[in-house]
């Protein structure tokens, strides 16, 4: 039997779904709704296939966003006081697993690593380059180690998504990358594989014990301006499995996340940082950077909008404010909302149309990271 139809209709408390001589529970309580995956040793380890994994497509919205100027004419949307929870550095400590052979396509060309800005018909500038520069493996390193890869199990077939930890064993991604919106349905088997650079896994792969969303996104309830893409809650996390006992934010660290507009001026406007692996860059092998000027649509679900050149695999990429080691100030201060390496979003969706190179997520809010933040440490305290 397919393994994704074997969780649909699933959406009662303490429900089981059988998988071989394992079972993942699923359970809905109140506003979250979780799948507890079985322990990592029963877990076949051959269901994820590295060297050939699918990106997972961007959700396409199918009607152009609103641009700045319009957005600036609304009210901006105002959840809460804006607040953010801060990050922590890890002990760098690697241990580099081979996934997949290296590819000679993404190996660094020798040329200038730095663009100038560019834009799409969105006419939202941009710029995207590698996270490693010249090859320095810049990736390895904090504050870009907390981000990765995620792979995991549509069915047989291997899926691949963008993630980053928000605690040493607790990873944020979409919520299209760990549920099929309004189906009462989970995907299985997620692997993170932190800073993952042209099939090595520096800091080695790890198995998520849960998934968590909000349970508006599972059932299908969520306030959508196009249903499952353009919504409010398209978040998840995933709570990993301890290897020997410590995390793999122990070693690569853990960004901070912040929620109801934390990093954003007055306009609802922000610089925003995005990393992520889109398969139609680097053939997917290497970590992306964008930055772009970022803005809130109201009437686009209160999604954030920025210019990119990410593409599908980019879902689930951490978007930051402030990313980057803070320098040491003589004679001036930091602004508000200063908070280093805050991630406030997540990939959602972008333009099957390669021309537009716009993306857009779901904001974090106290009513969809917190409370699902809240929720697994609560479970699992030693991963937060």
């Amino acid at each position: 039997m397919n393994k994704v139809a074997m969780y649909v209709g699933i959406s009662l408390v303490g429900s089981c779904v059988a998988m071989g001589a394992t079972a993942q529970q699923v359970r809905t309580v109140g506003a979250i709704s979780q799948i507890v995956v079985p322990a990592v040793a029963a877990q076949a380890a051959d269901t994820i296939d590295f060297a050939h994994a699918r990106p997972m497509p961007l959700p396409n919205p199918g009607m152009a966003a609103p641009p700045l100027a319009d957005a600036l004419l609304q009210a901006p949307v105002r959840l809460g006081a804006p607040a953010y929870a801060p990050g922590g550095m890890g002990d760098g400590k690697r241990a580099p697993v081979r996934l997949a052979p290296s590819s000679s396509a993404s190996a660094v060309s020798g040329q200038d690593q730095v663009s100038p800005q560019e834009f799409g018909t969105s006419n939202q500038v941009f710029t995207t380059n590698r996270a490693d520069a010249l090859g320095d493996n810049t990736q390895y390193h904090y504050p870009f180690a907390p981000a990765g890869k995620l792979f995991f199990n549509i069915g047989s077939a291997t899926y691949v998504c963008s993630a980053s930890l928000l605690k040493p064993g607790i990873v944020v991604t979409a919520a299209h990358c760990v549920a099929n919106f309004g189906h009462n349905q989970f995907y299985s088997n997620w692997a993170f594989v932190p800073a993952y650079s042209n099939g090595a896994a520096p800091y080695g792969v790890w198995r998520a014990a849960s998934a968590t969303v909000m349970t508006a996104y599972y059932n299908g309830t969520d306030s959508c301006t196009v249903s499952g893409v353009v919504c409010q809650d398209d978040v998840a996390v995933l709570t990993l499995a301890p290897q020997s006992g410590s995390y793999a934010g122990t070693h690569t660290g853990w960004y901070g996340y912040g929620w109801n507009g934390y990093g954003f001026n007055p306009s609802s406007q922000a610089l925003i940082d995005q990393l992520g692996y889109p398969v139609a860059l680097d053939g997917g092998a290497l970590m992306e950077r964008n930055d772009s000027q970022g803005y809130k649509a109201g009437n686009f679900s209160n999604n954030t909008i920025i210019g990119s050149l990410m593409t599908g695999g980019s879902s689930g990429g951490p978007w930051h404010v402030n990313l980057g080691i803070a320098p040491s100030l003589s004679g001036t201060s930091f602004g508000s909302g200063a908070g280093r390496n805050t991630v406030v979003g997540v990939t959602s969706w972008g333009y099957t149309d390669t021309t537009v190179k716009q993306q857009g997520a779901s904001s974090f809010t106290s009513g969809n990271i917190v409370p699902l933040v809240n929720a697994v440490c609560s479970q699992t305290p030693g991963a937060c």
